[in-house]
């Protein structure tokens, strides 16, 4: 595969530091949450900042196969993401789970489920997590 685009970011100081894209357009400070064990402080955390990265290029990939079925999606179509982590079964290391809700207003129940279950089929961060992450997926 070759990119289209490539991003880049870094992170300093890891649950408990600053991340950064090379372009100044992002900059975030990190805190662990409570329930990890950290302070919860003021600070993002990096399962809200895969909620959100997955959400947007979700929705991105939902108005691409709207637009192959010549579909219209509303203009509030949005998808909800819950990222949660955990210790894994195996009990070697963490892991993840995702919950992807969509909220296509004005659809059938049967026009979203499909065009759902379509865009998980072209949604690159569904490709890189396939198999590797539980994924739930709703309307």
């Amino acid at each position: 595969m070759t990119p289209l685009y490539t991003a880049h970011a870094s992170a300093r100081g890891g649950r408990e530091g600053v991340a950064a894209s090379d372009d100044g357009r992002l900059e975030v400070r990190l805190s662990t949450p409570k329930e990890l064990g950290g302070g919860g402080g003021e600070g993002t955390n990096p399962e809200q900042l895969f909620a959100a990265g997955y959400s947007a290029c979700f929705l991105g990939a939902l108005k691409f196969v709207a637009a192959q079925d010549k579909v219209a999606l509303p203009a509030d179509a949005s998808i909800e993401a819950k990222v949660g982590i955990g210790k894994r079964d195996d009990g070697a290391g963490f892991g993840l789970v995702v919950e992807l809700k969509a909220n296509l207003p004005g659809l059938t129940r049967e026009q979203a489920t499909d065009l759902v279950h379509k865009a998980d089929g072209v949604c690159p961060y569904s490709h890189a997590i396939r198999g590797n992450v539980q994924v739930t997926l709703s309307v």
